[in-house]
């Protein structure tokens, strides 16, 4: 495994937004999230945590669980699908 930044998209970001990487003090972030059913397999409900990863730091604190950041649970009886945005608006602007 390898760290972001070692990655092309990355590079390509960089050399696409030279302003933004000029600035060491921007903050790179990850968004993950996954979908569980918290009850059983037959009950309709499924919960989406969506987790804040800081990818400027080290790749040794990357990814450890003190640098994640559980931003919000999106209760749902289905998965949200394309509708996610709506859910995680609040956040973005909050972010911006």
């Amino acid at each position: 495994m390898v760290h972001p930044s070692d990655g092309e998209v990355w590079k390509h970001f960089n050399s696409v937004h030279p302003y933004f990487s000029a600035e060491s003090r921007n903050v790179r972030l990850g968004l993950c999230t996954n979908g569980f059913n918290p009850f059983s397999f037959t009950a309709p409900y499924s919960c989406w945590p969506v987790i804040l990863m800081v990818y400027n730091l080290p790749p040794r604190m990357c990814m450890r669980l003190e640098f994640m950041f559980l931003s919000t649970v999106i209760p749902d009886p289905s998965s949200p699908g394309r509708n996610i945005d709506v859910c995680l608006r609040p956040m973005i602007d909050e972010l911006t």
